[in-house]
């Protein structure tokens, strides 16, 4: 069963043409424009998810900067980023910091 997650994503394109590129392949996968730069998606499938991010690779180049905010990812918070061609990946649990001594 392939359970949906919510996942924003924050361009900031290198160029006009990567930018077209990306808003377009971003809206063919169900992405909703939220502001200038950010687009979201409430319930996209991790197999949908991997495929946005091979097609990112594809039309991307050095340039271009993405950001991935995404949860749940096994009960994580996921942080993942496209920059200078690499992915880079962050992961944070949902476990609270301990309050601040009074």
């Amino acid at each position: 069963m392939l359970v949906g997650m919510f996942v924003s994503v924050v361009l900031d394109p290198g160029s006009i043409d990567s930018a077209k590129a990306l808003m377009n392949l971003l809206t063919q996968m169900g992405f909703t424009k939220v502001q200038r730069s950010c687009w979201e998606n409430m319930k996209i499938s991790t197999d949908d998810l991997a495929r946005l991010k091979k097609e990112i690779d594809r039309i991307t180049d050095y340039y271009d900067n993405i950001r991935f905010y995404q949860f749940p990812v096994n009960n994580m918070f996921v942080i993942t980023e496209l920059k200078e061609k690499k992915w880079r990946k962050c992961q944070f649990t949902g476990n609270p910091l301990p309050a601040p001594k009074k």
